[in-house]
This record gives C-alpha cells, sequence and structure tokens, in this order.
C-alpha cells in the first residue's frame, strides 16, 4: 500500500516537473519572437537612425537642464562647465579645432558639405516643446523608416520658409559680390592681352617681382642686352 502512495508520488512530482519545463519552452519561445520582431524592426530602420535618436534625446535632456538652471536663477553655461574636468576641456579644445580646420577647397563634395554645417549652424534653436508635441504625435513615423512614408505628416511652417528665403537670398548676393567685374584703373600700364592674363602676370609679380624688376625696367626703356 506504501509502495503504491509513494509511486503515485512521484508521478505527481514527475507531472510537476514537466509542468513547469512546458511552461519555460513557453516563455523561452516568446522570449525569441519578441527578440526577432524587434531585431527586424531594427534592421528597417535608417543607418543613421539611432545617431539621430541619441541626438535628439541629448538635445532634449540639454533643453531640461537649462529650464532648471533659468528657473533657479543660476547660469547654465557655468553649471555645465564646472562638471567639465581640466583634461576633458583641453581634449574637447583639441578636436574643436581639428574638427573646423580650414583645410581650403578639396572637392565639390566636401565643399557642399562644409555649405550645409554652416547652413545648419545659423538655423534658429529648435522649439522644443513642438518638436516632444509632434514626437509625440507621430510615434515611431517621427523618424521614419525605409517603410515609412512621410509625405503630408509635416507641415512647414511659415517663419521657417521666411528663413528659407532670406537665406537663399542671402547667398545670391553674397555671389553676385563675389563675382563682380573688377574695375578697370587707367592708369595702371598695360601689360596683358586679356584678363586671364592679366591675373596671370599678377602672380608673376607677386613671387618674382623684386628679382626680375631691372630686367623690366631695360626692357621698358629698350636698353636691354
Amino acid at each position: 500500500m506504501e509502495g503504491e502512495k509513494t509511486a503515485a508520488e512521484k508521478m505527481k512530482d514527475r507531472m510537476e516537473r514537466l509542468k513547469k519545463l512546458h511552461l519555460a519552452r513557453n516563455e523561452a519561445r516568446q522570449h525569441n519572437h519578441q527578440e526577432a520582431v524587434e531585431e527586424d524592426a531594427r534592421n528597417k530602420l535608417p543607418t543613421n537612425w539611432a545617431t539621430r535618436k541619441r541626438q535628439a534625446d541629448w538635445l532634449a535632456a540639454d533643453e531640461k537642464a537649462r529650464k532648471d538652471a533659468t528657473d533657479k536663477g543660476l547660469d547654465y553655461d557655468r553649471v555645465k562647465l564646472s562638471n567639465v574636468s581640466a583634461v576633458e576641456a583641453i581634449n574637447f579644445e583639441k578636436k574643436k579645432k581639428k574638427k573646423n580646420a580650414d583645410v581650403g577647397f578639396s572637392d565639390y563634395e566636401a565643399q557642399t558639405a562644409r555649405q550645409y554645417n554652416r547652413l545648419v549652424k545659423q538655423m534658429p534653436a529648435r522649439d522644443m516643446v513642438k518638436y516632444e508635441e509632434q514626437k509625440a504625435a507621430l510615434g515611431d513615423a517621427f523618424y521614419g523608416d525605409a517603410h515609412t512614408i512621410q509625405q503630408g505628416l509635416h507641415k512647414d511652417d511659415p517663419k521657417a520658409i521666411d528663413n528659407m528665403v532670406k537665406d537663399l537670398e542671402n547667398q545670391i548676393s553674397k555671389r553676385k559680390s563675389f563675382s563682380r567685374r573688377r574695375t578697370h584703373n587707367d592708369d595702371a600700364s598695360i601689360d596683358f592681352i586679356n584678363e586671364k592674363n592679366a591675373r596671370f602676370n599678377k602672380k608673376l609679380e607677386r613671387f618674382y617681382g623684386e628679382h626680375t624688376a631691372e630686367i623690366k625696367q631695360h626692357l621698358e626703356r629698350g636698353t636691354a642686352i
């Protein structure tokens, strides 16, 4: 009798262990499915999505910290610098100089990138309240990915359009000032046949003028040997 009771207890223990194994297997299956869905969603995002999200989160946190410092009557820039060590400040300045070093014209692609970065820096500060409202309203479509159609989701701000037009007009005006025709000096000696030759002669004069001044004078007087 006791032997049958022991066998029943053993059977009960095995069933309980089997039930726990089934539960663990189902939990692992659900976890794997969730991981697969999240990985598929990450693969569909643009390559720079993570960088854009980190930058947006940093801007939001920085704006909140600035607002808190202003509410407390503190200078946010001084508070921010107080948390930066001397070594970090030196490294930051080195990176800044290296990043902003003017290497001159290299190619049109680099020139376009420099123009783009310059225009972005001139843009007014983002309205973080409106930014958060748009982020909450659009959800995942706010950042967008390869499968998101953003046509009609965003409305152009009339003020932003006016700023763009003003910037384009400034660019056109600046371009005209650089491409204006140089005034002609009637008193200057004529030693060129066209404008291109005049520019070339100026370069020669700048580099070799002091060495060839005497030869030039002899040629002009007709006394050259």
